[in-house]
């Protein structure tokens, strides 16, 4: 289920938790790269701004500007002149052409600029055409999920011809906004790590923060091998649930196992001290529950081999459970700045 919600751009920015740079990092304020200018040139004052929409107002805080020489370096990329962080710019340049991009998250824009000999220099006013995506999930109708057990990827609409989707972001936290171009992007939600996942295609209007709620149709289960129906979880049992097709979708060594599972029938198989034990069952969408295995409940057939290990899609073994970045963590160090090449590929350092 997804519900746009429009409201002013930069209040509905400031009310959600943003994916950008560390507070902690230092602000860099108009910086000059050394040995830019030719000594003597006479320097013009430059003043930028950068808009969400053409008829909107200022953005105040979260750009990122970086200024480049048209002329390519001895390395094939275009030089880095000048940078600046937070909201308006203002660099003195020399006379001559420039390319400027400014960022905001993920959502930029590249003008050329000339800086005149002689007379005023106009203010640059850069329209980003960008808004806010902010991604949760419930399961079932309304049921609530825990956010450690969500994360979302953004994917471009367009398919290319390799049949992939171009990656834009991936494990974005839940309630968490987004700073992307305007246009239509794929999401990819998964709740848990089996085989929980929603796709879903999102518009994102300029201007305006998208509140999209995708409902899942899983649910959590809880295994238990018991003597008895509501007995003791039983010790040192080994886990496999199968489809009802018979192909391994999980697998656990554990008394009290918890996994996610998209709605559908299934058979839960506990191994314990050589002997085999099973149950089938169905899951609801938004339905969280217990499944008890009774020890009478035992296969007639030898023990079988342990199932393969869950494989996803290219082959690669099922990932584990996501971690999420805790407070008061070690700050990693900082990228470099972006060269132009990287800002135009979409690979830039500013659009974090």
């Amino acid at each position: 289920m997804l519900t746009p919600f429009g409201a002013a751009a930069q209040d509905a920015f400031k009310e959600f938790k943003q994916l950008e740079s560390t507070p902690k990092m230092p602000k860099l304020n108009a910086f000059i790269a050394p040995g830019t200018a030719q000594e003597g040139a006479h320097l013009r004052d430059v003043s930028l701004e950068a808009k969400l929409t053409a008829d909107g107002a200022p953005v105040e805080d979260g750009l990122s500007w970086y200024v480049f020489s048209p002329v390519a370096g001895t390395d094939g990329k275009l030089p880095l002149i000048a940078s600046s962080r937070g909201g308006s710019a203002a660099f003195q340049l020399a006379a001559g052409d420039y390319f400027v991009n400014v960022s905001f998250g993920r959502a930029g824009v590249t003008k050329k600029l000339t800086v005149p000999d002689e007379g005023e220099v106009d203010k640059q006013v850069m329209v980003l055409d960008a808004g806010g995506l902010l991604l949760n999930a419930v399961s079932g109708s309304d049921v609530r999920i825990r956010p450690d057990q969500l994360s979302f990827s953004i994917y471009s609409a367009e398919v290319r011809d390799d049949g992939e989707r171009g990656l834009v972001m991936a494990d974005v936290p839940p309630n968490t906004v987004v700073r992307l171009n305007a246009g239509t992007y794929h999401i990819v939600s998964e709740y848990g790590n089996v085989n929980a996942s929603i796709r879903a295609d999102i518009q994102v209007e300029a201007g305006k923060l998208t509140e999209a709620t995708i409902q899942h149709r899983a649910a959590q289960i809880n295994f238990k091998l018991v003597s008895e129906t509501g007995g003791e979880a039983i010790a040192d049992t080994a886990w496999s649930i199968l489809t009802a097709a018979g192909d391994s979708v999980g697998e656990s060594v554990s008394a009290f196992p918890t996994m996610v599972l998209s709605e559908g029938e299934y058979t839960a198989v506990a191994r314990n001290k050589d002997k085999i034990f099973q149950r089938d069952f169905t899951v609801a969408a938004g339905v969280n529950t217990d499944v008890e295995v009774l020890m009478k409940d035992q296969q007639a057939q030898q023990p079988i081999a342990p199932a393969a290990t869950a494989v996803a899609p290219g082959g690669q073994a099922a990932a584990g459970p996501k971690g999420v970045p805790q407070p008061g963590g070690e700050i990693p160090p900082q990228p470099p700045l972006p060269s132009y090449e990287d800002l135009q590929s979409g690979d830039g350092a500013s659009l974090d």
